[in-house]
């Protein structure tokens, strides 16, 4: 199943996401095909990163948040706020010649 977590940064920590930032890369990137999207939040006048979307393949709403647990970002107290939620694709772009759900 697919699942969204939306992370969302404690205010004035960009030091700590750009500390962290190598593990978390390493740690995302070793998740293989479990990991279908990801990217940075951005915000205010001159985009600064504040959080993090994830697109998971995993088992179950609590398999998905053992993952994150893992990873080096949440490990370090970085997230003020994450939700996961089951997502279920219907339309764009990237499903182009699928059928939609």
């Amino acid at each position: 199943m697919l699942f969204v977590a939306i992370c969302v940064d404690k205010p004035n920590h960009l030091e700590l996401r750009n500390h962290t930032r190598d593990a978390h890369i390493r740690y995302m990137t070793g998740l293989g095909d479990v990991l279908k999207f990801a990217g940075r939040i951005m915000s205010g006048p001159d985009d600064t990163p504040s959080g993090s979307i994830l697109f998971l393949e995993a088992e179950s709403r609590a398999h998905a948040s053992a993952l994150l647990d893992e990873d080096p970002y949440r490990q370090a107290g970085l997230f003020e706020h994450t939700a996961i939620e089951p997502f279920s694709a219907s339309l764009g772009a990237w499903l182009e010649g699928q059928s939609i759900a």
